[in-house]
């Protein structure tokens, strides 16, 4: 248990220290992409803060649990070991561990807040694109037809997901990116060109 109140840098340090390599990298194109698509919208920057950089903690190997979803992990140890040294009101406490739970993709539950969504969506973003491509290439493994399988399907899972109308701007121009990317990729897996 951490006996200060934690500030925002620390926790940007803290993901820095404990995250992989990625960690800090993600953190904040998140937050630009949220500034992008919540314009119009009210949210807790704050909290945003937060939960962009502590989001995917239970994926990083200090905090991984077998069997335990990398959201749902993450949320627990926000909730144990750090929201207690947070400054923030009861409210802001729920919103964080809202936004942090129901972050990915894959978790169909609706949001509550517009903290939650923005975080959702602005991390499906980064799923998409040149710069998800990349991610998805980097995981790896070396295998050319993996990876691309890998992206074709996240690419669909996510498809039509998005609710917020820049978030809709924002994946139509990287759902189109990738499409040319990915038929450049296949042409040249073939030995086209």
């Amino acid at each position: 248990m951490i006996e200060r109140l934690l500030t925002t840098d620390d926790i940007t340090q803290m993901t820095a220290r404990i995250g992989e390599e990625w960690a800090i990298a993600h953190a904040e194109r998140l937050i630009h992409l949220i500034e992008e698509i919540g314009l119009n919208i009210p949210y807790d920057s704050r909290v945003i803060e937060l939960a962009a950089y502590m989001h995917d903690w239970g994926a990083f190997p200090t905090y991984t649990q077998k069997d335990v979803e990398h959201a749902i992990r993450s949320r627990q140890v926000v909730e144990a070991d750090i929201l207690p040294s947070l400054e923030l009101d009861p409210a802001q406490k729920d919103i964080l561990l809202e936004a942090i739970e129901l972050h990915d993709y894959r978790d169909v539950r609706p949001t509550k807040s517009n903290e939650a969504l923005l975080l959702r969506e602005a991390d499906m973003l980064e799923f998409l694109g040149i710069i998800g491509m990349a991610r998805d290439f980097i995981r790896g493994p070396r295998n050319v037809e993996t990876c691309y399988k890998r992206i074709l399907s996240r690419r669909n899972d996510i498809q039509g997901r998005f609710t917020l109308p820049r978030a809709q701007e924002i994946a139509q121009v990287r759902f189109e990116r990738m499409d040319q990317c990915l038929q450049w990729l296949n042409a040249e897996s073939f030995g086209i060109l």
